[in-house]
């Protein structure tokens, strides 16, 4: 009797925990009507596509098991799709939003509701438009909080402080990339420009706190093309939570966030009374070419409560923008949070092991007799490349309905786990590639096939082929455990005993350093059709893209389910939804 009674106590346990969890889940709608609208954030009247009439889009609030629910009704006259960034999407990898590869876009006039739950998750993520160059006005914050209103993993701050670094262009959003790509006017916090820019005088950012108080910062690098440095005068920030996973607290009185990229972090007003500049500027990663706005710093404004018009601004010293040692001592030396909400220990066993090339390299112009389609001089145009495959993606049907109804043709199973040639990554010289094979990738709409649940570890190399930047890697349905970062060539016997297997830091986005490495590692229990990609919107039309298929589990619940009766159809031109592949000059 006595073990029946134990049996039964911890069922009817079991089952108020259940119900204790459904109660707590909670359906949370929104309706995202996309038009087209008038915003001035400099000095002229721009035309743009915008949720909601709002630039930033509207901040989205939910706890972890909730499900939401987002019914997008496009009046705009772009064709357009909705991505949720860094979202599992677990039994859901219809709702992930990427056009082409797991749907087709929402033509004008038309309508799209996107449901899934989000589990397993908490932290700041974003959501925003994956079709070419919409995301610049289409994307705004995704906040999930603990479930049931639990408690963080670190002291509940007095106010949470939402930051949305934007990059922006007075110029119609469709003609970033049908021409040599042009440099941004401007770069903006939360929709604002600042005093650092003509006609925004009086247009900037102010955060107000109270001395003594500690504020929980959610940042997310929503710039199209851009890594940004962020900097508050005079304060350290204790970063908790990357990519919305948390971190071992890490103090810094500097970040660097890729294009992408999220950050939780504790600002303690613990100054004197006054105000304070916090200010974002640029990190150019790239060697060469590459050029930024002739104002590169955007200020918003800390102002302590009783702070006078008599009291001392301070401006913080911005790290250059060439400073890749204070961008890669930041990055680097973030460590996850063991034992913390939703941590899982690093896989030991590998199933698969890729040698993945990133990098730009060359092909011929679409318009050889047209040479704004062209490099200067020449005939030859930019192309992006993963081991040597350039993506082109699919015109008639995504690429996960053409996997889930065994349609032919739409794409090869073929891509490889190393590039063709082995040689000098770090310091390409062209008399080695005599073949060009990695000089001209191949054209081609290649995917990787996983099995479900193996372990994946990917050593992500950049390449100095063409010029060499920082290219920030984003895979779709999944979080990936970063092992290692460094310069130069990867070498396994050298780096390999380096490589962190206890407390690495998590990201969903992870910059690859100009001319050096990162390793990766995630396991494939995610089925569905994956896109991995750099998150530079200029090097999408580039072909800088592949994707994931992630094969069924042995049941149901571990296996794709059939697409919804209303996912949208492929009838429509693909030229509205996909700019020209153009001459970047890299001044992005």
């Amino acid at each position: 009797m006595p073990r029946l009674r134990h049996y039964l106590a911890a069922q009817a346990f079991f089952v108020f925990l259940l119900f204790s969890s459904i109660a707590s889940a909670a359906i949370v709608e929104h309706v995202f009507h996309v038009k087209n609208v008038l915003v001035k954030p400099l000095c002229k009247d721009q035309m743009i596509p915008a949720v909601n009439g709002s630039l930033p889009g509207p901040t989205i609030n939910v706890r972890e098991g909730d499900t939401l629910v987002v019914n997008v009704i496009n009046n705009s006259t772009y064709n357009i799709t909705i991505h949720w960034h860094g979202v599992f999407q677990r039994k859901s990898s219809w709702m992930d939003g990427a056009d082409m590869i797991t749907q087709c876009a929402i033509q004008p006039s038309n309508n799209f509701t996107y449901r899934f739950e989000i589990t397993g998750q908490e932290g700041t993520l974003l959501w925003h438009a994956h079709t070419t160059n919409l995301r610049a006005t289409l994307h705004g914050a995704l906040i999930i909080r603990p479930r049931s209103g639990g408690p963080y993993p670190f002291l509940k701050p007095y106010k949470e402080v939402l930051l949305i670094f934007e990059q922006w262009w007075d110029m119609d959003v469709g003609l970033i990339a049908t021409r040599p790509a042009p440099v941004s006017d401007a770069y903006l916090i939360n929709g604002l420009a600042g005093d650092s820019y003509p006609c925004s005088k009086n247009r900037m950012f102010n955060l107000k706190v109270i001395q003594g108080k500690t504020y929980l910062l959610r940042i997310i690098n929503a710039a199209l093309n851009k890594h940004l440095f962020f900097k508050i005068a005079n304060h350290n920030v204790t970063v908790v939570a990357v990519d919305a996973v948390y971190t071992t607290p890490y103090v810094s009185d500097v970040m660097m966030l890729t294009p992408g990229q999220t950050i939780d972090a504790l600002l303690t007003a613990d100054q004197p009374i006054g105000s304070y500049f916090m200010s974002i500027s640029p990190y150019n990663s790239a060697n060469q070419g590459s050029s930024v706005p002739p104002n590169t710093t955007t200020r918003g404004l800390v102002i302590y409560a009783g702070a006078t018009s008599a009291s001392p601004v301070v401006t913080p010293s911005m790290p250059g923008m060439d400073d890749e040692s204070t961008a890669h001592r930041f990055s680097s030396n973030i460590t996850g949070l063991v034992g913390g909400p939703h941590w899982t220990p690093v896989p030991r066993h590998v199933d698969e092991k890729m040698f993945m090339t990133i990098g730009l390299g060359l092909e011929l112009c679409l318009h050889p007799d047209n040479t704004k389609h062209c490099l200067v001089g020449g005939e030859q145009q930019l192309s992006g490349s993963l081991n040597n495959y350039s993506f082109v993606l699919p015109k008639t049907i995504s690429l996960q309905e053409a996997h889930f109804y065994n349609v032919t043709g739409v794409y090869t199973s073929d891509f490889p786990n190393e590039p063709p040639l082995k040689f000098d990554y770090a310091n390409f010289r062209a008399h080695n590639d005599s073949e060009g094979k990695m000089m001209y990738p191949e054209r081609k709409t290649s995917v990787k096939t996983l099995r479900f649940n193996s372990t994946v570890e990917i050593v992500l190399q950049n390449t100095k082929i063409v010029t060499s930047e920082s290219h920030p890697m984003h895979l779709h349905g999944f979080n990936f455990y970063v092992l290692g970062y460094g310069f130069g060539n990867y070498d396994p016997i050298r780096d390999e005993r380096k490589l962190n297997l206890v407390n690495p830091q998590m990201h969903n986005t992870v910059g690859v350093p100009s001319g050096g490495w990162v390793v990766l590692r995630f396991i494939a229990d995610n089925p569905g059709t994956w896109m991995f990609h750099c998150h530079m919107d200029v090097h999408l039309p580039f072909g800088m893209i592949m994707a994931f298929i992630v094969q069924n589990g042995p049941t149901p619940e571990t296996s794709l389910p059939p697409p919804p009766s209303n996912l949208p159809q492929c009838t429509r031109d693909p030229t509205l939804s996909e700019s020209p592949k153009t001459s970047v000059d890299l001044s992005y």
